[in-house]
């Protein structure tokens, strides 16, 4: 078979090195993909034996990169010698067939939904685990989850990923896929991947902020080299390969993420193989001062560092500054992330005992920000620990019941300091949610954007974040924001 993947009148052939480069193509490191560290200097081990390569003869054109890059892996340092499956020149052959059709129309247009996905939800492939430290919901897919292909049905399970998705891609989020566990029974065929990169159209990638790649090996390099072409430069620099979870560590708390067991004995693994020891990120060593408002800090600290005041300052200075109409009305108010180190600033300004102003025109999107994420960083959530449980269990109500449980919840249950800081942002959402046809922000998005970080799991407990406990707090949320002028009065 002459496999050709063409880019173009005179495009130059590629050339290869081997090394430590993994037998790329020599101008690659002219556009490299990231890494999260720079602590490394060797490619994450296979999972996939390359052996079947070796007795292939060469072949024309590109394709030879399936090849190089196989045999340049051999020696990981890292392999473990189990003897694995290799996929990579199946996957080749698949995308010249595929690649070589014409467009089929039938990918220019969403799968129909099917109205039950329970039997694709109880594999818990896909979650939505709440914000990232900049603001975003953060995705998680686990390819370890995935069932056998011959009981699997992956065109539903296409369709469940996009009505997941579709919840969540209207406001900026980021994506951890953990690769490890994908074999030669569990792998969609090219044809399925390439219909999720047909389907999953600007709308998904445009607020798709980062792409965490964890545990990467040779099948991902390959697939990115064949999609390479038909990806853009600027969704490219949203890839990062993530060869460690401490690496990850560094933008997301683990904690927060539904890490599979065998996803976190894959990397201890890894870690024991390492000639020298990763470097732990810097703690600060510094105590917390009267004037903390960020860093875990309760609200009864901060009421008794306030002269007694239980609306923490920080939520006062920016539901102050967004309170006027030209922010109320700003579309995607609170679905927009922001520059880490812009909130960075304010957090430590803040923590100094400085009054944060912020500007006039610009700092609409980092006031609402700095307001989940001082909603996400307190020691105990505004709905405490204690009541998660009672959280979960309004889904199963009628709505007709809904409202009654929420405000014997908020009214009777509630610590008062807690209750009134709900109170006084809910207040502030209601002018929000009156300006919906202008800002895009209903009851129902508010609720998505703001349920994790009012409602929590605690962190070690038995109870862990999954989309079916998000979808539930949501319920409550959007219960509570629709109906706040009867639960929130006493």
């Amino acid at each position: 078979m002459n496999h050709q993947f063409n880019k173009g009148p005179g495009a130059p052939q590629r050339q290869f090195s081997a090394g430590r480069q993994g037998g790329f193509p020599a101008n690659h490191l002219e556009d490299p993909l990231p890494s999260l560290s720079d602590f490394h200097d060797y490619e994450p081990n296979l999972e996939f034996d390359d052996t079947e390569l070796h007795a292939v003869p060469p072949v024309t054109g590109d394709m030879p990169d399936l090849v190089q890059i196989s045999q340049d892996y051999q020696e990981s340092p890292v392999s473990d010698g189990t003897i694995e499956e290799n996929f990579e020149m199946e996957l080749g052959e698949e995308a010249e067939d595929e690649l070589g059709k014409k467009p089929d129309k039938t990918l220019q247009h969403s799968p129909p939904v099917p109205q039950d996905f329970s039997d694709i939800a109880k594999h818990g492939i896909v979650d939505i685990v709440g914000d990232d430290p900049y603001g975003r919901k953060v995705v998680v897919v686990s390819a370890c989850k995935l069932p056998s292909n011959k009981t699997f049905d992956h065109a539903k399970f296409l369709a469940y990923l996009m009505h997941t998705l579709d919840q969540y891609v209207e406001q900026d989020y980021s994506l951890v896929y953990f690769h490890f566990g994908l074999n030669r029974n569990n792998k969609p065929p090219f044809s399925w991947l390439w219909s999720v990169y047909k389907l999953l159209d600007r709308k998904y990638k445009k607020n798709l902020k980062a792409l965490y790649l964890v545990h990467p090996t040779n099948f991902i390099r390959v697939v990115y080299n064949i999609f390479k072409p038909a990806i853009s430069a600027k969704f490219g620099r949203k890839l990062l390969y993530v060869n460690y979870l401490q690496e990850l560590q560094q933008h997301i708390d683990l904690k927060q993420l539904p890490i599979p067991a065998c996803v976190k004995e894959h990397d201890a693994l890894l870690v024991s193989k390492l000639r020298a020891p990763l470097r732990a990120p810097q703690v600060s060593s510094k105590e917390v001062s009267p004037r903390h408002q960020f860093g875990g800090v309760s609200l009864q600290f901060i009421k008794n560092n306030n002269d007694q005041d239980p609306i923490p300052s920080i939520l006062k200075q920016c539901i102050t500054y967004l309170d006027h109409p030209d922010a109320l009305e700003t579309e995607g108010l609170f679905r927009r992330s922001v520059v880490a180190s812009s909130v960075e600033d304010v957090k430590r300004r803040c923590n100094a005992g400085e009054v944060i102003t912020f500007e006039p025109v610009n700092d609409v999107h980092l006031a609402a920000v700095m307001i989940k994420t001082f909603l996400r960083e307190l020691e105990e959530p505004l709905i405490p620990y204690c009541l998660y449980e009672q959280v979960l269990a309004m889904h199963s109500l009628e709505k007709s019941q809904r409202v009654g449980a929420c405000r014997a919840l908020v009214l009777e249950q509630l610590p008062e300091d807690n209750y009134l800081v709900l109170k006084f942002i809910v207040n502030f959402l209601a002018k929000v949610m009156d300006r919906a046809d202008l800002n895009k922000m209903t009851a129902g998005n508010l609720a998505v954007v703001f349920g994790p970080n009012l409602c929590r799991p605690p962190v070690g407990g038995s109870q862990q974040i999954s989309l079916s406990s998000m979808q539930a707090v949501n319920v409550f949320v959007e219960a509570l924001l629709t109906n706040h002028h009867c639960i929130l009065t006493k």
